[in-house]
């Protein structure tokens, strides 16, 4: 309807024109900008090619805006694409968010899948024998877990929990401690019989070490803490390995010391395939993490996880010298709250 003569244009109407919208098209987009493929996001939506191309295109009219520069090779965002999706995804992810909370409300039982993510040893030796357990009790519930020693992005990546040492960087990520990690300076018995334990931390300049290459390829410095304050070393290496579990073997087999976190080495030390040295240095403010995005409602397959997670991990005796009691005092500080600590 006109505006009558002499009377200035009606401000237009935002929530009118968003229901208006093309919002399968957004849901479209949105997929094959995280995909990076529309062949991706039509199996990720359960449709064809050609729909997703089509929904695409309609909300590309209606913008008026090109979202997607595609060739033969790939699929990438214009430089308004990336505003558009930027803007778009917060609010996309809260509805399938309230959606998958109706429906987990309305049908019973967590299901569902979750993508998990932790670093390569303690996914090995920690979560993933526990994942049988978790199903076992939720078998509507499909588990991803995927083995970074890096930070991953939560909600870049999809992740829904991730098992890490320390805390993320990030605002909106919620820290809960599961264990604490200790750091333990080991050598094999027969490292120990041809050349000794050092004696402090500074005698390790005089020692064989083992160290760890991190994923942004700086070496792994030696923490420890000493009259009260942390200090990080950075001895000369013998060996250097990516993966803490070569590391391990390597100082098993006699080839020098080596620092790793306690649940990594607690076995060969009750085995006797370790002796540990340095207790009074050894750095005692760490902690396993489980970390997770800080939405207000989660879906029950999440929280189901975590809390599965959580109490099994607290019952394995994965740190050899800390005593449970202590710990469950320790440990009911940081899950209430959930309150990151520094690594």
């Amino acid at each position: 309807m006109n505006a009558p003569p002499g009377t200035a244009p009606a401000a237009r109407d935002a929530l009118g024109e968003c229901f208006s919208a093309n919002y399968s098209g957004v849901v479209a987009f949105i997929a094959v900008a995280g995909e990076g493929s529309f062949a991706r996001a039509a199996d990720r939506l359960g449709i064809g090619r050609s729909a997703v191309s089509r929904s695409v295109q309609k909300l590309e009219k209606q913008l008026g805006a090109r979202l997607f520069s595609r060739t033969t090779r790939s699929t990438s965002l214009t430089s308004e694409g990336r505003l558009f999706y930027e803007a778009c995804r917060p609010g996309v992810e809260r509805i399938t968010q309230a959606l998958e909370e109706m429906r987990d409300l309305r049908e019973g039982p967590p299901r569902g899948e979750l993508r998990i993510s932790a670093g390569h040893a303690f996914g090995r030796k920690v979560v993933a024998p526990l994942l049988s357990g978790f199903r076992a009790c939720h078998p509507d519930v499909a588990v991803e877990l995927l083995l970074d020693d890096g930070i991953p992005d939560l909600a870049g990546d999809r992740i829904d929990v991730a098992f890490r040492e320390g805390t993320m960087e990030d605002s909106q990520v919620i820290a809960r401690q599961l264990v604490p990690m200790r750091l333990l300076v080991c050598a094999s018995p027969d490292y120990v019989r041809r050349h000794g334990l050092p004696r402090d931390a500074t005698a390790l300049a005089s020692h064989a070490c083992i160290a760890i290459r991190l994923p942004n390829g700086r070496l792994r410095a030696w923490d420890f803490r000493i009259d009260g304050q942390s200090r990080s070393l950075m001895p000369a290496s013998a060996l250097i390995f990516s993966d803490a579990e070569l590391a391990l073997q390597a100082a098993q087999d006699g080839h020098g010391l080596v620092q790793l976190p306690e649940y990594l080495v607690c076995d060969a030390l009750r085995s006797g395939a370790l002796v540990d040295c340095l207790h009074g240095s050894a750095p005692d403010d760490r902690g396993h993490y489980l970390c997770y995005l800080s939405r207000r409602h989660q879906p029950k397959r999440i929280r189901a996880f975590i809390d599965y997670m959580t109490a099994r991990i607290q019952d394995l005796d994965v740190t050899g010298h800390w005593p449970k009691a202590a710990f469950a005092a320790h440990a009911g500080e940081h899950a209430r709250d959930a309150v990151p600590v520094a690594a």
